[in-house]
């Protein structure tokens, strides 16, 4: 809400001011003051008082870009499979009202969500730890900060406690006698304060945005055929063998691991330093989907995209969407386990609709909405009609 101009109140003798109500476009009124000016005595004018109209212009600016600015009305789903796998070693945090979970614990803009997809590998140890202690490691432990209002130093401040999870969760593993040290995962988490939103990558599960029907990827993929990670992994004393680092992990980034890595505070060529991408969303963005790489190994990001977006304005519910999107994944012949968040940031996609699929959209829910017993009284009738 942005609070109303301080009006300071003054007696003017020499002015008196009538005030009418001007409305703008989006429903908000810019107050308009006609002066009528007395001339000061004792000269006299031959002429009646002239009327002056003034009117504020940064309330006139400002008022409509305001009241117009997008609010993500966020609703998310999602689905977990096996696949062709022995065994599960993903894991996923879904959390649509972070405020509402962590109570008093947090302070931030609203809306706000928290969102995470941890792929395990050598066993599911680190993933389930990371999911077990999620709350702990990201918004108790990291000294999160708070504010009310979106700006710049609320999230930079953000980053730095993100990013100093990742790590801490990296050193935990490590510390923890009961995870064994060849077990290790892949993190992704997304944050949404406000219209910002914040997505932090260690691995390759991936997040992709759709804006208005494109694929727009908020993350990369940190895998050794990544040009920028095959330098870094070289340049720390590792090399690359078949496509794996140090001819074992198919990732350079992991959380875990600790088998792979060097003693702490040494140059590693694996490491737990997440990647951040961060955009404001507007009325284009859809919905953003999140998923391991059992997903993204058999499908490129339009196609994930498309998938959802048609599912969308076919039945409107997120968790189907995940859904479909993991059996397409299966339909496909992926290889891995399925993680798949869909979050949507619109009360419904029918809205980013042209008007005649609006109009089509309408038309079928009706038609489902009518019984058996009905559409069979309708047949007849038309068949009569005949």
């Amino acid at each position: 809400m942005v609070a109303g101009p301080e009006v300071m109140h003054q007696v003017v003798p020499m002015l008196e001011a009538s005030f009418h109500r001007c409305p703008l476009k989006g429903g908000e009124e810019v107050v308009v003051a006609r002066v009528a000016v007395s001339p000061p005595p004792p000269v006299a004018s031959p002429e009646a008082d002239a009327e002056v109209e003034l009117e504020v212009p940064d309330l006139e600016r400002k008022a409509p870009l305001e009241t117009l600015q997008f609010v993500p009305n966020i609703r998310s789903g999602s689905f977990a499979d096996m696949g062709p796998r022995r065994y599960m070693e993903d894991e996923h945090i879904r959390i649509d009202d972070l405020s509402g979970h962590l109570g008093s614990l947090l302070l931030c803009p609203a809306p706000n969500a928290f969102y995470g997809v941890f792929d395990g590998h050598g066993g599911s140890d680190a993933a389930a730890y990371m999911k077990r202690h999620a709350m702990r490691l990201f918004f108790e432990d990291s000294e999160f900060p708070e504010a009310v209002e979106e700006d710049e130093l609320f999230f930079g401040s953000v980053e730095n406690s993100i990013r100093k999870a990742f790590l801490n969760a990296d050193l935990a593993l490590a510390d923890d006698s009961v995870i064994s040290r060849s077990s290790g995962t892949t993190a992704l988490t997304a944050l949404i304060f406000g219209r910002q939103l914040l997505v932090a990558n260690a691995g390759d599960c991936r997040a992709v945005l759709c804006r208005k029907g494109t694929a727009v990827e908020m993350s990369r993929d940190h895998r050794p055929t990544y040009d920028a990670e095959r330098q870094r992994v070289t340049e720390c004393g590792g090399y690359i063998e078949d496509g794996y680092l140090n001819g074992v992990l198919s990732v350079t980034r992991a959380l875990g691991d600790w088998d792979m890595k060097m003693p702490q505070g040494s140059s590693s060529p694996l490491i737990s330093e997440p990647e951040f991408q961060q955009t404001i969303l507007t009325e284009d963005d859809e919905f953003l989907i999140i998923g391991c790489d059992g997903i993204w190994d058999v499908m490129t990001s339009q196609h994930a995209v498309s998938l959802v977006r048609k599912g969308l304005r076919r039945h409107d519910d997120p968790e189907r969407c995940a859904r479909e999107l993991a059996m397409e994944a299966k339909r496909l012949q992926t290889f891995d386990n399925l993680t798949v968040i869909v979050i949507c940031f619109a009360s419904e996609l029918s809205g980013c609709l042209p008007p005649s699929d609006q109009a089509s959209s309408r038309r079928m829910r009706s038609c489902k909405s009518l019984s058996a017993e009905a559409l069979s009284n309708l047949r007849r009738l038309l068949e009569s009609d005949e």
